[in-house]
């Protein structure tokens, strides 16, 4: 089983993920934008129980601005390191946060907020697909 490890912008936090994410993509909304300081947030979404601190677990705070998200970051140097989404039961582990993993990404979610066109070819979600609660309606490229 695979397994990659990472960490905060400084290290005093470290991460474990093993075996397989369950999906891997890019999502495009507002919050994703301001929270990552970039146009486009590259995620990867693990079971929870594939994921785990390895290393100064005293020092994730956590931001949660909905219910659908409780970001998790280091509080020393407030490198982002993860968000659980309770309602998916399913941890989006920030793809940068974890650059062993061969990052494969599969779609595009709230690519109706996009400030960045990608024409990658991959479907792109006007906000979730329908298994995840969202409309499943695709937006062209």
């Amino acid at each position: 089983m695979p397994t990659h490890h990472g960490a905060c912008f400084c290290g005093a936090v470290e991460i474990e993920v093993s075996g397989e994410p369950e999906g891997m993509g890019y999502c495009h909304c507002r919050s994703c934008r301001s929270w990552s300081g970039g146009p486009v947030n590259a995620f990867s979404l693990w079971k929870p129980e594939a994921v785990k601190v390895t290393k100064g677990a005293d020092h994730i705070a956590t931001f949660a601005k909905t219910p659908m998200s409780e970001r998790k970051y280091c509080d020393l140097c407030g490198g982002h390191l993860m968000t659980n989404h309770p309602p998916l039961g399913l941890v989006d582990v920030f793809s940068a946060t974890i650059p062993t993993l061969d990052y494969k990404p599969g779609l595009h979610v709230n690519y109706s907020e996009t400030v960045l066109h990608i024409h990658d070819g991959l479907p792109k979600f006007a906000d979730f697909p329908a298994e995840f609660g969202g409309s499943g309606a695709l937006v062209a490229e």
